[in-house]
Parts: C-alpha cells; structure tokens; sequence
C-alpha cells in the first residue's frame, strides 16, 4: 500500500465528519475544515487502527493537522510492522 493509497482511505473514513461536504484531500485539515473535536478524533484514530490493523500512539495524535499528516503517521505505521 503506497501513501496515495493511504490518503484515499483515509478520506473515504472521514466522509462521515463532511458535514459541509467539501472535497477531501491530503491538504484538508482535520480541525478548521472538517471542524473534528478531539472526541471524534479518538473515535477516528481507533477506526484507523482497526482498519489498518496498526496501533497509534496517542502522544503522535496532537501534531496531526491535515489528512496528509494523518497518512503520514498511517504509513510510517503500516512500514513498521
């Protein structure tokens, strides 16, 4: 699975959070855009990690700003493993 993989899944999970219905791409911000609380992000993070079958620290959750810097973590994840 290469990055690009990464980010379409990624939008595909947070279809749900589009309230506005603005299209999602790896510059979206999870914050300002999508207006995510840190409830939802928890909720969000533990989908991944479900759906990826990786685990993510929860210390690494506060630099994630955009959806690209989500599939980042994802992806240095899933290499790890």
């Amino acid at each position: 699975m290469d990055k690009d993989s990464v980010v379409n899944e990624l939008c595909e999970l947070l279809q749900k959070y589009n309230k506005e219905g603005i299209e999602l791409t790896a510059e979206t911000k999870l914050g300002s855009d999508l207006d995510v609380d840190s409830v939802e992000v928890m909720d969000l993070i533990m989908e991944i990690e479900d759906k990826f079958d990786i685990d993510i620290p929860i210390n690494l959750v506060s630099e994630i700003e955009s959806i690209g810097d989500l599939a980042s973590l994802v992806f240095k994840r899933l290499e790890a493993r």
